[in-house]
């Protein structure tokens, strides 16, 4: 009981500024390092590891910006322009369809990304993972946040985000979404990817939140894509291979 009291004196003087819905553009900086990566998969083959680092060389942590739009009704997360690394050949570099539109209004998904080659546009009902919110606070981009953890089974990764309450909204930067406050930070795997807001404009959209009327890709379902990604883990995971080429973390 006590800790829940503390934990109130400390977020109450945030909850009591007026809340009121953001509208504008968040900046991620998004860091992947694959040597952790490799290391959070348990059943791959000593080979593998051997092949993996010798395509890594002597640099495993990459970055790269990830932008999201949102207003009071949706969001709209996506790769950006913008580099976070002075090279110009990385493969975060790479064109590529991405975009994941969260409808918060009529509860919809559109996510269009590329999945071992191919292009795909998944529509349907928003998915959320089971979080658990937890008593820690710390600050991210300027906003006190809470903890919360879930767990990704399929991938086999823990997943810590910190959202900030003072920012109603259920958005937040991937697949993350779902919990009371945005979502400004998300740890998958103690460091294997990071995503930290470190930037927010508040403006007024227009456009940014729209999707492109044309997109080559094939529609599906997130059940069809979930028994794709399951397929792809499991032949794999019996190969004793890194799952993690072609497809998101």
């Amino acid at each position: 009981m006590k800790k829940i009291i503390i934990l109130f004196l400390l977020i109450s003087p945030f909850l009591s500024v007026a809340q009121k819905p953001f509208e504008g553009v968040v900046r991620y900086l998004v860091t992947q390092n694959w040597t952790k990566k490799l290391a959070a998969v348990p059943y791959i083959s000593k080979q593998s590891k051997e092949r993996v680092a010798y395509m890594w060389g002597n640099r495993s942590e990459w970055k790269m910006y990830n932008t999201l739009y949102i207003n009071a009704n949706a969001s709209k997360y996506e790769n950006s322009e913008e580099k976070a690394e002075p090279d110009e050949d990385t493969w975060a570099g790479r064109k590529e369809l991405f975009f994941m539109k969260r409808d918060f209004a009529n509860n919809t998904m559109t996510d269009a990304m590329e999945f071992l080659g191919k292009n795909y546009l998944i529509e349907d009902q928003i998915q959320v993972f089971d979080w658990k919110i937890q008593n820690d606070l710390k600050e991210v981009a300027g906003h006190i946040c809470m903890k919360a953890m879930t767990e990704d089974t399929l991938k086999n990764q823990t997943i810590v985000a910190w959202f900030a309450q003072d920012i109603p909204s259920s958005a937040g930067p991937d697949r993350f979404s779902g919990l009371p406050g945005l979502i400004l930070e998300v740890d998958i795997n103690d460091g294997a990817m990071v995503l930290t807001a470190d930037r927010m404009d508040a403006k007024t959209l227009t456009t940014e939140l729209d999707v492109p009327k044309k997109i080559k890709s094939k529609k599906i379902k997130y059940a069809d894509h979930y028994e794709m990604l399951k397929k792809h883990i499991f032949e794999n995971r019996k190969e004793e291979n890194f799952p993690f080429w072609g497809i998101r973390y």
